[in-house]
């Protein structure tokens, strides 16, 4: 489209026959990145953010007359580096003047409603892109994807059981039930028991009415028995429009996910307006930087439904 807006692309605004322009008439999304991110920032004054991982002591052995010495494991690093983003519009002074409808003057705030989007886009990207390794804001040594059934270790512990976060099962109850175990298996860096307790569903808009039956039906959904639902109230369901994929879904610890997945605002919104004194054309513009991303990978367990 022409850049920038000029009055002989924009007729309507300056014709008075027109009873009605609407002008960008669709309710915005909420925001939703407070729901799955610790948000850190704005700042600190560092290009990037980095985090690091210390292991786990073993256990306690008995005592034969010698303390027995332990150490602990050196984790894998992790940067997250922010990116900026910046978008602009610009308008001619005469089609500023001659509008009738007051629209242009208040396309600037538009700027506003596509940052909100592109960010809700990016903070959807952590799952959307969870089965594979996704390298835009963020740089893990591990070197696997967040749900992934190659998960490693710097200890050198056996990753035979509890270190696989990637199920191709279908949402239904069967699949909760199994899921919400295989979590509590989860294993840590010596291959120690922990303690995940997963109480969270996120899912598609296309699946949300499924999860919903699963986890607030008092009795077994989709029987004729009036067995007790093991899964009622042990989950909340939160479903999000940007979720590309209609069968995926994502079972949580959503306490460990706060603590694990970040989101850094290096810079917060800013916005500036200048005409320019040649061209008399108004320019307004967004700018931002921020990026994303996971340090640790027990929180979850990702479902890829085929």
């Amino acid at each position: 489209m022409p850049v920038p807006s000029r009055s002989s692309n924009f007729g309507d605004l300056l014709d008075p026959r027109m009873k009605d322009v609407f002008n960008d008439a669709y309710a915005q999304l909420p925001d939703r990145i407070g729901t799955f991110y610790d948000v850190v920032g704005p700042g600190p004054t560092t290009a990037d953010i980095r985090y690091s991982e210390v292991g786990a002591f073993g256990d306690v052995p008995e005592f034969t007359g010698s303390v027995t010495y332990d150490d602990v494991s050196q984790g894998y690093d992790v940067t997250i580096t922010p990116k900026e983003y910046a978008s602009g519009f610009q308008v001619e002074r005469k089609l500023y003047d001659d509008d009738l409808t007051g629209i242009i003057e208040q396309k600037p705030r538009g700027l506003g409603t596509a940052y909100q989007r592109t960010r809700q886009k990016h903070a959807a990207s952590l799952f959307v892109n969870s089965f594979s390794l996704d390298a835009t804001w963020l740089s893990h040594t591990e070197g696997v994807a967040l749900c992934s059934d190659s998960h490693t270790t710097t200890s050198g512990a056996s990753t035979a059981a509890g270190f696989d976060n990637l199920s191709t099962a279908s949402l239904n109850a069967v699949t909760v039930s199994a899921s919400r175990t295989s979590m509590r298996g989860f294993r840590g860096d010596r291959a120690e028991r922990i303690s995940v307790m997963p109480d969270l569903l996120v899912v598609p808009i296309d699946r949300e009415d499924d999860a919903n039956e699963i986890v607030k039906s008092q009795g077994k959904p989709d029987t004729a028995t009036n067995n007790m639902n093991v899964n009622y109230g042990r989950f909340r369901v939160e479903s999000w429009e940007y979720l590309t994929d209609a069968n995926d879904f994502w079972m949580i610890d959503s306490a460990m996910m706060k603590q694990f997945v970040k989101w850094f605002e290096r810079t917060g919104s800013e916005f500036a307006m200048v005409e320019n004194l040649d061209t008399i054309l108004a320019k307004w513009r967004l700018y931002c930087r921020y990026g994303l991303g996971w340090i640790g990978w027990r929180w979850v367990l990702g479902h890829q439904v085929s």
